[in-house]
């Protein structure tokens, strides 16, 4: 574990004692032109305290998505992208341009174009990462439109053991077991503010300087996993990841995917093979890998099934 020095008072730009100030928000985006539209609306409706720059980046969509923005919020630095190259290559187009910048935003946020951002959101976080010198993430409590929470925003690393209990349905069985609740930490009330492995990519706010020490996305993944991989790597180098509930995001779940079951379903089912194979696979006995690896496979065999069934009912009723 690569770990900071003791005292290490660097702030999100790399720099010694200076304050945290600017905000750069990073919104993804493939063919959801009205999903975006209602994110960014939801960004400017309030005026945020410190410098606000907003990135979209287009990964080569067809539904007109560039040119909305381009007439409707010009204030927005756009990124179009030639390919669809998925979550971790699009937002590192950004990333790069961001972190390379003499004067860069001292804090960086991952924003899905999925998500409603209430007023004083933006200010919330900020204000927490701020506050807290040892904390090089923080994350939202993320919420469905139904109102109920986004397990999603608050997880524990995918280890062989709780990814076991997690194939095996006991940590649906048992949600309020320390042992077997722990990937989406269902055990913990979701009003309380805890330390956590990792938040989601769909609302997570960054330091600066920590995306310069640890390096961009990884862009084997896809989509899925990859916010998991960095929050990996961010610990690492002896940072502390936080869940703030006391600020609230709206998120519209999937609903940026939901056109592309099939695809989207390998993706996140390649994502946990990526994950198992970089962090764990090298510690854990042969045996006990290939029994993970068969136990993705079933998963997202079953899953793809479960989503071809649906539509094939439907194509017959029509």
């Amino acid at each position: 574990m690569r770990q900071r020095r003791q005292g290490d008072t660097r702030d999100a730009s790399g720099g010694e004692g200076e304050p945290l100030t600017g905000l750069a928000v990073v919104i993804l985006n493939y063919n959801r032109a009205d999903l975006l539209v209602e994110c960014l609306r939801s960004i400017y409706r309030s005026p945020t305290r410190c410098h606000l720059e907003v990135w979209v980046v287009d990964n080569a969509s067809t539904d007109g998505s560039a040119e909305r923005v381009r007439g409707q919020f010009p204030q927005v630095r756009l990124v179009v992208s030639t390919r669809n190259g998925g979550f971790a290559a699009g937002n590192n187009l950004a990333l790069r341009q961001i972190i390379a910048a003499p004067d860069a935003p001292a804090m960086t946020m991952l924003l899905n174009n999925d998500t409603v951002v209430p007023e004083g959101a933006l200010d919330g976080l900020v204000d927490y990462l701020g506050s807290h010198p040892e904390v090089g993430v923080v994350g939202p409590k993320l919420v469905l439109p139904d109102g109920s929470l986004d397990l999603a925003c608050r997880r524990s690393f995918p280890t062989p053991m709780v990814s076991f209990y997690r194939m095996m349905g006991l940590s649906r069985l048992f949600p309020r077991s320390r042992r077997f609740g722990r990937y989406n930490l269902t055990y913990l009330d979701p009003a309380v503010e805890t330390e956590v492995d990792s938040v989601v990519g769909a609302c997570m706010l960054l330091r600066t300087g920590v995306i310069r020490e640890v390096g961009l996305l990884d862009e084997q993944f896809f989509m899925y996993g990859e916010d998991l991989d960095w929050s990996y790597r961010i610990k690492q180098y002896g940072w502390r990841i936080v869940y703030y509930p006391a600020v609230q995001v709206w998120h519209y779940k999937r609903a940026a995917s939901s056109r592309y079951a099939g695809p989207s379903t390998r993706a996140f089912y390649q994502a946990m093979r990526i994950f198992h194979r970089k962090h764990f696979a090298a510690t854990t006995p042969g045996a006990v890998n290939a029994l993970i690896e068969a136990g993705i496979t079933l998963k997202e065999v079953i899953a793809l099934v479960r989503h071809r069934v649906p539509s094939s009912a439907a194509r017959r009723g029509r």
